[in-house]
């Protein structure tokens, strides 16, 4: 693998970053003594950036090119982790009377963390294409995934170790992460990097985007990434919450650490292994199977025994790792002349991320964190009508199921 993929790889952990937004509910909701609702603004704002940003991005990408995009994307990253750092939230943040101020200032950072972080989205994947070797793409594209999980995982693990090392609290994410963002900088402006351009490419337009939504197929699909970006971030939001309530886990000293070891880090072994499994199983039974892993693991969640919900949080996480990418893929190969449209509408679905940990948010505050869980309960259903509808015969999907 040639050197000039080290800042790609980095960019991937940087789009990983925004996942924080998950864990950070329960460590706000602790610092700041907020609602679940109000803490929830947390992701909501990280995510409704992808549904705004990501087809005019395309577009800006189209005339500008990857790397100016890139470069726009770290930039606005940066700038959103450096308000909460220049307010003294590095390590030691001073809760008081104005504590709210800080609280909306973190708000201020997460909304340009989540601009910046589906920027770089729009960017990360292709630009890696045009940095492999020939037949090495997919590969290194793989891999590539796997570092958007590392990005993830940061949020729950270093607050955890921070605390008990060095008595740091959770605010200590913003300068690590600011770092992280600007040595990514460095080092894509410092390697050449050349972009391949194809002049027979089909470009994504506003009008070309939105028109497929006119298909069922697509729309179910579209639908079915919006609500698993969703589902994920409420899980990794909402986990730490649990363990606490139910079994009287600290968030800071081990539900963050816990949490992450039954659910990211599955996730992470699954797109580790994605590829090896596929070459034995085809996506769309992949997906169903994944599916069904996840439903059972939510079940094993209401359980009120402490070894079952962990084992419960545990499938949820391995049946979530390949949910995205076998959606995404399985909708391009259903429709391969409208990659590019597909492509810009899958991109924006991401803003379920914002949207669903609101709700279970909502439903915390007005019953308990277990009755909450109903809502990915939900979510996961939905997707196996997505994962059933796509093992189905595939060739007029769209006419048998949504005519």
């Amino acid at each position: 693998m040639k050197l000039k993929t080290l800042p790609i790889f980095l960019i991937f952990i940087s789009m990983g970053m925004i996942d924080s937004a998950g864990p950070m509910v329960s460590l706000a909701q602790g610092s700041f003594k907020i609602s679940n609702t109000m803490a929830s603004l947390l992701p909501m704002l990280a995510y409704i950036m992808y549904g705004v940003l990501s087809v005019p991005i395309g577009l800006l990408q189209d005339k500008k090119g990857k790397k100016f995009v890139l470069n726009f994307g770290l930039t606005i990253a940066l700038l959103g982790l450096i308000i909460p750092i220049f307010s003294g939230m590095y390590g030691k943040m001073v809760v008081d009377g104005s504590s709210m101020i800080q609280f909306y200032k973190i708000l201020m950072a997460i909304l340009l963390l989540g601009a910046g972080g589906s920027i770089l989205q729009v960017s990360g994947n292709p630009i890696m294409r045009d940095i492999s070797e020939e037949g090495h793409y997919s590969k290194n594209l793989s891999l590539a995934q796997s570092f958007i999980t590392i990005g993830s995982s940061m949020g729950f693990i270093i607050p955890v170790i921070m605390l008990r090392a060095f008595g740091l609290d959770w605010s200590i994410l913003f300068p690590l992460f600011a770092c992280i963002v600007l040595i990514s900088f460095v080092l894509l402006n410092t390697f050449k990097i050349t972009e391949k351009k194809m002049e027979d490419d089909h470009h994504a337009s506003f009008k070309s985007c939105f028109k497929l939504l006119g298909n069922g197929y697509v729309l179910a699909m579209v639908l079915g990434l919006f609500v698993y970006c969703g589902l994920e971030i409420s899980m990794s939001a909402h986990v730490p919450i649990l363990l606490r309530e139910k079994f009287g886990i600290s968030v800071e000293k081990m539900g963050l650490l816990i949490s992450w070891s039954l659910f990211y880090l599955p996730i992470l072994a699954g797109r580790f292994l994605g590829s090896l499994i596929l070459s034995r199983i085809r996506p769309r039974r992949l997906l169903l199977f994944t599916v069904l892993m996840a439903l059972a693991g939510l079940f094993l969640i209401f359980s009120s025994s402490f070894t079952l919900t962990l084992i419960g949080i545990f499938l949820v996480g391995l049946g979530f790792a390949n949910i995205f990418p076998l959606i995404f893929s399985i909708t391009i190969e259903h429709m391969p002349e409208h990659t590019n449209e597909l492509s810009g509408l899958m991109v924006s679905a991401i803003a379920g991320g914002a949207f669903i940990p609101p709700v279970m948010g909502m439903v915390v505050d007005l019953t308990s964190i277990q009755t909450a869980f109903v809502v990915p309960v939900l979510c996961v259903l939905y997707l196996l009508f997505v994962a059933i509808i796509n093992n189905k015969k595939p060739g007029n999907i769209n006419e048998r199921i949504f005519s």
